[in-house]
């Protein structure tokens, strides 16, 4: 018998090492915050700032790591052309915040980076895209021990524990959402979307 296995969704993560980053990410933003009063989008009893952060020097390392990271997915992804940032904001989650689901229309690629994430600061929630698969919710077999994993490939939405200093990229056409978070500290971490030069040619 054979099975294929076709229409994979990519989501890309890697960690970023240098400590030090974070640690000015964290005093940049927290200013920023106390200095404006930021925009609403699907943000919840958090802030999210304006969304011109990439253009700003002080994210400059960001943003450059960033690029690095998007160059090797499109070499993974055969993907023609050149990526470029469109836009990337700030996001500070107090207790109790969190971000409705979305996703990010007329993009190429959406990623969250994550800059302080305590215990229970709330998982980021990736949903199953196949929107015909939600015809069907078949029963799937007990798990009756803690042996029984269900299969990646049968996952219908996959939660991402934020780790400061890991990014996550995804095409930005994924349902996601933030949930609250638990914590008794605040959850920073910046948000950003790629674009293909070639859909603006």
């Amino acid at each position: 018998m054979r099975r294929d296995l076709h229409f994979a969704t990519p989501i890309y993560h890697f960690d970023i090492k240098d400590k030090s980053l974070n640690t000015q990410l964290e005093k940049d933003i927290i200013t920023w915050m106390n200095q404006d009063q930021g925009v609403s989008r699907t943000n919840v009893k958090g802030w999210h700032s304006t969304t011109d952060m990439h253009t700003k020097p002080e994210f400059a390392r960001l943003v450059n790591a960033l690029h690095q990271a998007q160059d090797k997915i499109y070499v993974e992804e055969h993907l023609d052309s050149e990526p470029f940032l469109g836009n990337m904001w700030a996001n500070v989650n107090p207790p109790g915040g969190y971000n409705r689901a979305h996703l990010h229309p007329n993009c190429s690629w959406s990623g969250v980076y994550y800059v302080k994430t305590p215990k229970n600061c709330g998982e980021l929630k990736i949903k199953d895209p196949r929107t015909g698969a939600e015809m069907v919710s078949p029963k799937m077999k007990e798990m009756k021990n803690s042996n029984d994993v269900l299969p990646e490939r049968l996952w219908r939405e996959v939660n991402y524990t934020p780790s400061a200093g890991r990014c996550i990229m995804f095409p930005s056409w994924l349902i996601h959402c933030v949930e609250p978070n638990e914590s008794n500290d605040i959850r920073i971490s910046v948000s950003f979307n790629f674009l293909q030069k070639t859909m603006f040619v």
